[in-house]
């Protein structure tokens, strides 16, 4: 692992151009996209239901739509365990 990237599949999967990288988590899925400051497609599942989702990063911003990324820990404490987090 190389925070954002993984270095095995997972189940988010963060497409940019020709590539296909694979991310931790829902944070680190847009961390791809920022840190190659490109425009990336991220395909995860919901998980809630398990239904698959998609999140399209454009111009170093998320395109708005109708879904919720939960975050169970707060952003200032990520680091203490990131395995957990």
């Amino acid at each position: 692992m190389a925070p954002p990237f993984s270095g095995v599949e997972t189940s988010f999967r963060v497409k940019v151009q020709d590539h296909v990288y694979y991310a931790n988590c829902a944070w680190d899925a847009l961390g791809i996209a920022a840190a190659l400051q490109a425009d990336a497609r991220i395909e995860a599942a919901d998980g809630y239901s398990g239904e698959p989702m998609m999140l399209e990063v454009r111009n170093g911003q998320p395109v708005p739509q109708s879904c919720v990324i939960h975050f169970a820990v707060p952003a200032a404490r990520w680091w203490d365990d990131i395995i957990y987090t």
